[in-house]
C-alpha cells in the first residue's frame, strides 16, 4: 500500500491536546478502511445522539 502525506492543522486548547487528536486519527486510519472512516464522519456530523452516547465517560 503507498503512504501519503499531508500537511494539516488541527483545532486545540494545548499543542498536547493537539498531539492527541492527531494520534488518535492516526490510529482511527491505520484500523479502519476508508468507507468506514466515511461511516464514522457521517455519523458524527449527522447523528448526535450516537455522537452523545460515544462522548459519555
Amino acid at each position: 500500500m503507498k503512504k501519503y502525506q499531508y500537511d494539516i492543522a488541527i483545532s486545540a486548547n494545548t499543542e498536547q491536546e493537539a498531539d492527541s487528536k492527531m494520534k488518535s486519527l492516526i490510529v482511527l486510519a491505520s484500523k479502519l478502511s476508508a468507507k468506514e472512516l466515511e461511516r464514522l464522519a457521517h455519523v458524527v456530523e449527522h447523528e448526535p445522539v450516537k455522537t452523545a452516547l460515544l462522548k459519555k465517560p
